[in-house]
């Protein structure tokens, strides 16, 4: 498992990790599908916009995301970028998974945020930019759409800088936008990139000048855009605004491009500057100490599990974040939650529901490892050290169902469906001690729909969902064991027990939980599992 430090600390120099953060229909997975042809993973884009012609975005493997054209899973894709090593994580844009992206968000080093310049900043980036700055993730934003009428781009900064409270800095500037955008100005060379619809990538050419006094650009773009370029660069100079490495690397500031993804203008010069200012893989937290990617030793941690991505085969991945060191394909390592060495045999990456075997990995790489279901989410995987890797919690659902049977002799068939969607982290599963009855818990109504395909299509389970009143779940523990069989007792009809088995009071109201609070002092409450 050994590396030479040179050899170690130069793998890890050149690796990216990171995921893509939107709104629903920024253009999210066509920035996906548009990277990997960069990176020649893929031969041809199957942008959502084609999937009457049966071509679908290759990051969405899972049928139901064909269908709806949105992407309600994880994906991981690994390529090559001007030798660099990338790992890019495809999350969930729909506001119903933010939780799976927020774990996924914990295993990635920076973050590309989409923006729809029709629309600005929406509800479900604000959210994803709250989970980024709980880590001081670097983020770098591209302006989407920028052949579509939008808002105006210091509007789009304005509206940037006031919502997410992050100072924009634009590194190209467009030319003017909707049916006559022209393409971008870049601010470091002081050249233009022209833009051309019906060429492939959206370029057109190249032009090198002396900056925007050069008389050569009326000629170019015409003496009226030239003229209001001018402008707007004089006014973005006067703001005296710079890229500040330091303050990017700390969350504070987001270098700004502008494009389309659509047709790939902008993309290419984004990933190029993305690659060469965002972070190699960085310092993991534990428990018990801090974890540095140049460690010889290897450690990791799992942020995902995923059932059934291969229907024919019916398994069962996790996706594995390497911290440190060198992993070889064989090594075996130690499951510190189960206290027992597990052989990782045939490690895989992944192209949606495409794979293959890794024979190594470093830190910043994700793997996929194979699980017959004694792995869990959070799970930290070392060479022998009792290590935790902090930062994985579940949180607390804010819609619940009761889960029924339509033919009650399915029953085996519903509990390992959801038990096992339960593990990989697709819903929230409780079970009521005082009745066999199965409660799911979800963020959003999406999830049910979700969990209802997939009990049908990888279950064969026809499930019905019912209402129940509740609202909201606490995880909860105490050091006096006398305390929590009297709350237990008092409340068993709300006590219930998740995937886990940690104990979780399951209330009808807000009123009602501070009720509960007040009565039981000795009880401490908790909004995520982290506390228990």
């Amino acid at each position: 498992m050994e590396a030479g430090n040179a050899a170690l600390e130069e793998a890890i120099a050149l690796r990216r990790t990171f995921g893509i953060i939107s709104h629903p229909d920024a253009g999210k997975t066509t920035m996906t599908e548009k990277l990997l042809l960069l990176g020649g993973a893929i031969q041809m884009a199957g942008t959502v916009k084609a999937r009457k012609s049966g071509k679908y975005a290759t990051s969405d493997w899972m049928e139901i995301e064909k269908q709806r054209g949105i992407s309600v899973t994880t994906a991981v894709m690994r390529f090559p970028f001007e030798g660099y090593d990338i790992n890019l994580l495809d999350t969930p844009g729909h506001n119903d998974f933010s939780e799976d992206t927020y774990r996924t968000l914990t295993a990635v080093d920076a973050a590309l945020m989409m923006i729809d310049s029709g629309k600005g900043v929406e509800a479900q980036t604000i959210k994803l930019m709250n989970v980024c700055r709980m880590r001081n993730t670097p983020i770098v934003t591209f302006m989407n759409k920028m052949d579509r009428d939008g808002l105006e781009p210091f509007d789009l900064l304005d509206n940037l800088e006031k919502v997410l409270k992050l100072h924009a800095i634009p590194l190209t500037w467009p030319i003017g936008s909707g049916s006559g955008f022209r393409g971008v100005y870049d601010l470091r060379s002081k050249s233009v990139w022209l833009f051309d619809g019906s060429a492939d990538g959206g370029k057109g050419d190249y032009v090198e000048i002396q900056g925007a006094t050069d008389a050569r650009l009326d000629s170019i773009i015409g003496k009226l855009a030239a003229d209001r370029l001018r402008e707007e660069l004089d006014l973005l100079e006067g703001a005296g605004a710079e890229f500040d490495e330091a303050a990017f690397l700390r969350g504070e500031q987001t270098p700004v491009f502008f494009g389309s993804a659509l047709s790939g203008f902008g993309v290419e010069e984004m990933l190029r500057t993305f690659v060469s200012i965002t972070p190699a893989p960085k310092a993991r937290a534990c428990r018990e100490r801090v974890v540095q990617p140049a460690e010889e030793k290897v450690t990791g941690f799992i942020f995902k599990i995923q059932a059934n991505m291969d229907p024919h085969h019916r398994d069962r991945i996790a996706f594995f974040r390497v911290c440190s060191g060198h992993f070889q394909r064989g090594d075996k390592l130690w499951n510190v939650r189960l206290g027992r060495e597990m052989k990782i045999a045939n490690p895989i990456t992944f192209m949606a529901r495409e794979r293959e075997i890794v024979e190594d990995a470093w830190a910043g790489d994700i793997i996929g490892v194979h699980d017959t279901g004694l792995i869990e989410i959070g799970d930290t995987f070392t060479e022998g050290e009792t290590l935790h890797f902090t930062g994985i919690p579940c949180f607390a659902p804010e819609i619940f169902r009761r889960v029924r049977l339509e033919n009650p002799l399915r029953m085996k068939n519903l509990k390992k469906g959801l038990d096992q969607l339960a593990q990989e982290g697709a819903v929230q599963l409780f079970r009521p001690l005082d009745s066999p009855e199965f409660i799911v818990g979800v963020v959003g109504n999406l999830q049910l729909e979700v969990l209802k395909f997939r009990l049908a299509a990888e279950y064969d389970v026809q499930a019905q969902f019912e209402m129940v009143e509740l609202t909201t779940a606490r995880w909860y523990r105490s050091s006096d064991p006398v305390a929590v069989a009297e709350f237990e007792l008092a409340f068993r009809r709300y006590v219930a027990r998740d995937v886990k088995e940690r104990s979780v009071y399951l209330a009808e109201s807000a009123w009602r939980l501070g009720y509960v609070k007040e009565r039981h002092p000795k009880i401490e409450f908790f909004e995520t599992s982290d506390g228990v």
